[in-house]
């Protein structure tokens, strides 16, 4: 075995220079299919059903997530057995095949299908946990940050464009959307799974220390409760995961459906989701590092909340009075909230966790805002069904909660002390 340390390099034998271009490529294309189907699985499942309560298709939604993140951790122990590159590769083939039934479940106009087709591209999609291993393996510390912000980079470019594609693969009047975005996608996961068979190089050469991953370390679940203000973050993340869920998943049928305010097309609501993806981009990438320059993580917190329920609010008003520009206004107001939420929360939690179990601490807030991500659209869609607003209400209630709380953190946590080195108030 080629002796390595894995915190400063990589094994001479190990991947090629361009390993991290291409495994942004790899996972780029493969999210452009998910950015794709996103915004109208929604459509498809009330276009195939009968549910007057909402709850079918709020768990349609959330089963992709659920997928995520049940088999994560399985893929990742998985890959530190028999290598980053197979799984990566089972992953990509899983995305194509189903997006492809996807497709078919379109033609068929199958609820049944669709739930088997999202539940299997959730059960591949799972292998980005395996993706962020395999930037471990091929950086050293010092550049693992720039490293993994290539998956964020992904994840934001994805969203975007993906809803250009499925905009091209989609009919222009009403009906059924068809089975173009479903074959779109299936079409880029096999060009995202070509590429890796041919260009991505193994990464992994020892077995790797974090081969145990759970999703809840009960050790660490015990430090955090005995950190409040770990845990009031935590529940803070918790919060404006599960409202941004609940929205982004019934935004399509408030702007889609027949009795709703809104009556856009199908490549209307794509074009709406690539407005958000381009302003949830934007914000991370200039507003939000800008403010990080000058301001504290609280204070930025706290703005990006309280856009959140001014969003919400006015996105209720733009409904009431059905005005197109006033919509955009508000989903411009909440994204940018939103964008100014999540890096500044993961950065507090980050620098209040002990170094020691910050890897821990940091998984569970990733289990958590998956957790979210399964319930917002089992709680929201239904709230739909009762009436258009309702899912808004819920979104700001949870924000004030979420200021509330974040204030809290600011009052009554500091970063974590180091038995020698004094605090810095967050």
């Amino acid at each position: 075995m080629t002796d390595i340390n894995p915190t400063t390099s990589t094994p001479a034998d190990g991947p090629r220079k361009g390993s991290l271009f291409i495994i942004f490529l790899c996972v780029f294309i493969d999210l452009l299919g998910f950015g794709i189907v996103l915004p109208l699985l929604p459509l498809y499942g009330r276009q195939f059903s009968v549910d007057e309560s909402g709850l079918v298709l709020g768990l349609l939604m959330a089963s992709f997530s659920a997928m995520q993140f049940l088999f994560a951790p399985w893929w990742g122990r998985l890959s530190d057995r028999i290598g980053r590159r197979p799984v990566l590769l089972i992953g990509l083939g899983g995305s194509t095949v189903f997006y492809g039934l996807f497709g078919v479940a379109t033609i068929w106009e199958s609820l049944t299908g669709l739930f088997i087709a999202r539940i299997g591209a959730g059960i591949a999609g799972a292998t980005i946990s395996t993706a962020q291993a395999y930037i471990a393996d091929t950086t050293t510390l010092e550049k693992r940050t720039h490293g993994m912000a290539l998956i964020g980079a992904a994840f934001g470019l994805g969203f975007t464009f993906g809803p250009l594609f499925g905009f091209l693969a989609v009919p222009t009047g009403d009906g059924n959307p068809g089975p173009g975005p479903g074959y779109a996608a299936a079409a880029l996961s096999g060009l995202a799974l070509l590429f890796a068979w041919f260009k991505l190089p193994e990464s992994l050469h020892e077995k790797s220390a974090s081969a145990s991953k759970k999703h809840l370390d009960l050790g660490v679940f015990r430090q955090v409760l005995s950190t409040p203000s770990v845990a009031s973050l935590l529940l803070t993340l918790f919060i404006c995961v599960f409202a941004f869920a609940n929205f982004e998943t019934t935004l399509a049928l408030i702007i889609k459906d027949k009795d709703g305010a809104f009556h856009f097309t199908f490549r209307e609501v794509c074009l709406t989701f690539t407005f958000i993806g381009l302003v949830l981009t934007v914000a991370q990438g200039f507003i939000v590092r800008r403010l990080s320059k000058y301001f504290a993580d609280v204070p930025v917190a706290t703005v990006g909340a309280g856009l959140e329920i001014v969003g919400f609010g006015y996105m209720s008003y733009a409904c009431d009075v059905q005005s197109v520009k006033q919509l955009f206004i508000a989903l411009g107001i909440v994204v940018t909230g939103f964008a100014m939420l999540m890096p500044t929360l993961n950065s507090l939690i980050s620098r209040r966790s002990n170094p020691e179990s910050q890897g821990g601490v940091l998984g569970l807030s990733q289990s958590i805002s998956a957790l979210a991500r399964i319930i917002g659209p089992v709680v929201g869609i239904p709230l739909l069904h009762q009436h258009a607003d309702y899912p808004l209400y819920l979104a700001a209630g949870l924000m004030v909660c979420g200021a509330g709380l974040i204030f809290y953190a600011g009052v009554r946590g500091q970063d974590f002390i180091p038995d020698s080195v004094p605090s810095t108030e967050g």
